[in-house]
């Protein structure tokens, strides 16, 4: 067998509808739109949720609760994620996101305080750390350096 005998499987592939052919075809004069009107001609319709004229859907229903638009959303980084790195290593944001820790979107980053510590004397830089998380990585031997939210 060859590449030049290979065909798809019958009954894969069909022909594509030829609309206004003629009348015969089945998909002639009109060609499946109908009769006149706004949705019969070239870029007619209406935008999506239009409900002609009638106050949408989502105009009709109630505005619920507050987006406050200057809440900090943190890369949120527990102490038991840092067991995979050696004694005595730096951690900062770069080696978070090159461990895959946290994502590279730009939000500052977090340490909270969930999980054990098992590794010894990291040196820790992040925007911001909980007072448990804080208490056992200097329980620890390491130490923990609050960066500002810019960096």
């Amino acid at each position: 067998m060859s590449v030049i005998e290979i065909k798809p499987v019958p009954g894969s592939t069909t022909e594509p509808i030829r609309r206004g052919r003629g009348a015969g075809n089945g998909r002639g004069v009109r060609c499946g739109r109908g009769n006149k009107g706004q949705k019969a001609r070239t870029g007619g319709g209406v935008r999506p949720g239009f409900e002609g004229g009638q106050m949408p859907l989502f105009r009709r229903m109630p505005k619920r609760g507050f987006k406050n638009n200057f809440k900090v959303y943190f890369n949120l980084v527990n102490l038991i994620d840092l067991a995979i790195f050696k004694e005595g290593a730096e951690v900062n944001t770069e080696v978070l996101k090159k461990s895959g820790l946290i994502k590279g979107n730009g939000a500052p980053v977090k340490l909270l305080g969930n999980g054990e510590l098992k590794v010894k004397g990291l040196k820790i830089k992040v925007n911001a750390c909980s007072e448990s998380a804080k208490a056992k990585i200097e329980k620890s031997g390491g130490s923990v350096e609050i960066l500002s939210a810019q960096q």
